[in-house]
């Protein structure tokens, strides 16, 4: 269970708060205006921001003072965060040991996670090489190999069509139901968060409010949703 426990965060004017608690395993999707703090609730949840009040717990286990690599937590930003200089390989490497010094079974594990994300015989490509459905998937092969139970995504694929964007949603829900993660997706598009998520959870006017059941959501839009989807109250 990822707890976000009467969390405060606060930086360069900014102040944001949160206080629910989901499941694992769940699928939610982070709606909100540009500037609501989205991008940084995901932030404090990977270890890139302290709270200055509250805590973040994962399964009663207090997160603070973890640093981002120790944490139950993988994230995907947008750029794909690549190394140009390394092979797609050497990227996905990283995930399991920064020097590099992969074992026979590490580099196994890193030819079928390759595999499992349809990038089977790639792995020597640089990642200018690849296109940008590419890139997507060597990031979220990345993020397999690293089998972490907490899988932020912010908006990684936001530079991708609508087709390819789609199919890479269903594989992410695909993976996390193989692998139980729990899944939280920051998305502009509402279309998005209702084929992908089980819950919503919309940031808005200084709060990441309570999840809700994301078909509840948007039939009762609150008057902060509908001001964000541009609807009448």
């Amino acid at each position: 269970m990822l707890h976000l426990d009467q969390v405060v965060l606060a930086q360069d004017g900014f102040r944001l708060t949160a206080d629910w608690r989901i499941q694992q395993g769940a699928r939610v999707a982070v709606i909100g205006p540009s500037g609501a703090g989205k991008s940084t609730l995901l932030s404090a949840i990977a270890g890139f921001l302290e709270p200055a009040s509250g805590s973040i717990r994962w399964n009663g286990l207090d997160l603070r003072g973890v640093s981002p690599g120790d944490r139950p937590v993988s994230i995907l930003f947008q750029d794909q965060n690549h190394f140009p200089h390394l092979s797609v390989a050497q990227n996905l490497g990283l995930g399991l040991r920064p020097d590099l010094r992969l074992s026979r079974d590490e580099a196994v594990r890193v030819a079928l996670a390759l595999d499992r994300v349809g990038l089977a015989g790639l792995g020597s490509r640089k990642p200018a090489q690849l296109s940008g459905g590419q890139a997507s998937r060597a990031a979220l092969a990345r993020a397999l190999l690293r089998a972490r139970p907490v899988l932020l995504l912010d908006e990684p694929f936001a530079a991708l069509g609508p087709a390819l964007k789609a199919e890479m949603l269903a594989l992410v829900a695909e993976v996390a139901a193989e692998t139980g993660a729990t899944v939280l997706m920051v998305t502009h598009e509402p279309s998005d968060a209702r084929g992908f998520a089980d819950l919503v959870v919309l940031v808005a006017d200084g709060v990441a409010q309570e999840p809700v059941p994301t078909a509840d959501l948007f039939a009762r839009p609150s008057a902060a949703l509908a001001d964000y989807l541009g609807r009448p109250k």
